[in-house]
């Protein structure tokens, strides 16, 4: 399995510490989730630091901080047929690879390091939204552990 980091759009399995959880002192996400690649920065020192945003089967409370993946898409990327959102306005920042990253087996049983991408226009649709939040101030995001 090779550790190179993603572009953005690729879909990793990740331990996602939510930012409710974070705020009550958790240090470990509760549950291993699919989270979308929005960010990744390489900095001088070759480190890179990603920025995931969650898939979550939970509606959201508010329509407008999350996107709705089509059922072709979760199909292509092997999720289960559960509705599911891309969460636009929290997301977990991490030293690449670090340790909450999770393998990913495909249908015949490879371990792989991601799902697959987003089809571009998604993409480009929940970034949008993120940025919007973020310009918002409506944005948090949860330092994880390097």
């Amino acid at each position: 399995m090779t550790l190179t980091v993603p572009a953005p759009g690729t879909v990793i399995r990740y331990s996602y510490l939510w930012e409710r959880e974070a705020r009550t002192g958790q240090e470990e996400g509760l549950k291993d989730r699919p989270c979308a690649v929005a960010l990744a920065v390489e900095q001088p020192d070759g480190d890179t630091y990603v920025l995931v945003v969650p898939i979550t089967h939970t509606p959201p409370s508010d329509p407008r901080t999350a996107i709705e993946l089509p059922a072709r898409v979760k199909q292509r990327l092997g999720l289960d047929d559960e509705r599911s959102w891309i969460i636009c306005n929290e997301a977990n920042r991490f030293l690449w690879p670090g340790p909450d990253l999770r393998p990913v087996s495909d249908a015949k049983g490879n371990r792989q390091l991601a799902y697959g991408s987003l089809p571009p226009r998604l993409f480009d649709a929940a970034k949008e939204r993120l940025i919007d939040f973020i310009k918002e101030k409506q944005f948090s995001s949860v330092k994880r552990s390097e």
